[in-house]
């Protein structure tokens, strides 16, 4: 490597925060759920988590998604995000990650705006509704004149590594005045040819499933016996170690 990554694990409690810390990630994404592409997290894992961080030294941006499924939202919905937008910055979060579209597919320009103002100076991040959009690239241009600090994307494919040629059109698009943060299946063996695309930051989960049935492995999540997704650090290290740092 030959430049500067950030890098940004997305983790769901305050022991993948410590975990994010001890690998050197320059900040985390705190989600719930993250089997359903994450949720908003509750309060209180929102609170020490940011306790967390404080004691380890990375940054805390706060996933605002409201439900699981698409991205167009009703009014109450956008009306949850806003509020829970500003209680993560009244948290003490550094940034949120938002992301909202309209009927046709596009960014929702007003949504957006209003969730934005909601953080006011705080980093907003537009998520991977970028990537199911038509054109990944027009939507970010609507994301730079939104002012919007970054955006997380795939590349508008299933993982990173698939999405590299359009995630190269993205970063000579953004120019510099908007982050490209690469995402989706990163592992330590994608994160090198990702990383050579010229993009501003990494973002992986570095998750493994954790079941508690003596080996037994019956039943599924919603029955409330099945596993449950916790950071590793060993798998972070690994993708650490792939990027030569």
């Amino acid at each position: 490597m030959t430049r500067a990554l950030a890098i940004e694990i997305a983790v769901q409690d305050p022991t993948g925060v410590r975990i994010a810390g001890t690998v050197g990630a320059a900040r985390v994404e705190l989600a719930q759920a993250l089997s359903l592409g994450g949720l908003t997290p509750s309060p209180a894992t929102l609170d020490l988590s940011i306790d967390a961080a404080q004691a380890v030294g990375v940054e805390v941006h706060v996933l605002v998604r409201p439900r699981a499924g698409g991205f167009v939202y009703s009014a109450d919905e956008v009306a949850v995000a806003e509020a829970d937008v500003r209680r993560a910055i009244e948290a003490g979060a550094h940034g949120v990650v938002i992301g909202a579209l309209d009927d046709a597919g596009r960014l929702d320009i007003p949504a957006m705006r209003r969730l934005r103002d909601a953080a006011g100076r705080a980093s907003v991040t537009l998520h991977r509704a970028i990537d199911v959009t038509a054109d990944p690239v027009a939507t970010l241009v609507a994301a730079r004149s939104l002012g919007l600090r970054r955006v997380l994307t795939s590349g508008g494919a299933s993982t990173a590594i698939e999405g590299v040629e359009t995630l190269r059109a993205l970063v000579a698009e953004a120019a510099g005045e908007i982050e490209i943060m690469a995402g989706s299946g990163v592992d330590a063996a994608s994160a090198e040819a990702l990383a050579a695309t010229g993009i501003d930051a990494l973002h992986f989960s570095a998750k493994r499933t954790v079941h508690e049935d003596g080996g037994v492995r019956m039943g599924s999540a919603s029955d409330g016996v099945g596993g449950y997704e916790v950071t590793d650090l060993a798998i972070a290290q690994g993708v650490i170690a792939a990027l030569g740092a």
